[in-house]
């Protein structure tokens, strides 16, 4: 992973939540939170928040006498999930590194990370801080997506976009979302930083949209994919028009449907 592939601010924020959350991130979120409620957590932090879709998904299942910390490096992502979650006495924002947390031993019920790990630039001192602040018998529950071949329209993209820069092609969909796939190295990972009875449950799902220019924005324009193809003298609008051919080509010019597929990973403290 480059340092610039953390860089979520600008107009991002508002197109991630947009066009990527209803794209690929939303039934997941709803995956995520019927899991985390099935655990019956009453102190609950969740790392790499983004734009909140989990938060806004997880948080009203929870009791009245719950609290949510919600935290995020990025505070742009942050702010704007804060503005789009409803009035919540529970939820707390905590600008937050997941790798240096800023809170005590045994603190959470559950620490949740939806699709937020392959930005860890050090995964197992991520996973380390997730069992310090967890309690005994706490959960930590996260997601990560599956090789980029998996993941239909991310591929298409990421294609399209090597044909316009053939001697510098923009990666960061393959390098870093799609870049921890391996689950023997998940799994490994999560035993050597102290969690026991993980498990790992591979998981498709479709990818809908309205028309082939949808995908093609959400990546161009609400991903850090942006900034990849503005750094190399790429015109935006351009670029996304011609990845917009390229999956209309693929697979039709009204709506459309692919397959995206993610590890869920439970595991215990």
């Amino acid at each position: 992973m480059l340092e610039t592939d953390k860089e979520f601010a600008g107009s991002i924020p508002e197109n991630y939540d947009r066009y990527m959350v209803p794209l690929i991130f939303a039934p997941y979120a709803a995956d995520i939170a019927q899991r985390a409620l099935a655990f019956s957590p009453h102190v609950v932090l969740e790392t790499a928040a983004g734009s909140g879709v989990v938060t806004r998904a997880l948080a009203p299942g929870l009791p009245q006498g719950a609290s949510y910390t919600a935290t995020d490096l990025n505070q742009p992502m942050l702010d704007y999930a804060a503005s789009k979650q409803p009035p919540d006495i529970r939820i707390k924002w905590h600008q937050a590194d997941a790798l240096a947390l800023p809170f005590e031993n045994a603190t959470f019920d559950l620490v949740c990370c939806q699709f937020g790990a392959m930005f860890f630039p050090d995964r197992p001192t991520g996973y380390r801080e997730a069992r310090r602040v967890l309690k005994p018998g706490g959960h930590f529950l996260f997601s990560v997506w599956d090789r980029i071949e998996e993941n239909v329209f991310a591929d298409d993209v990421t294609n399209a976009l090597a044909t316009i820069f053939p001697d510098d092609p923009p990666r960061f969909l393959a390098r870093t979302p799609h870049g921890y796939h391996d689950t023997a190295l998940i799994r490994r990972e999560l035993e050597d930083a102290g969690f026991s009875h993980v498990e790992i449950d591979t998981r498709a799902e479709q990818s809908r949209a309205s028309s082939p220019r949808l995908p093609a924005v959400a990546y161009c324009q609400g991903t850090v994919l942006r900034n990849e193809i503005e750094a190399r003298g790429g015109k935006l609008e351009a670029a996304t028009d011609y990845a917009a051919s390229v999956i209309a080509n693929r697979h039709g010019s009204g709506e459309i449907a692919a397959k995206i597929q993610a590890h869920v990973i439970t595991a215990m403290a």
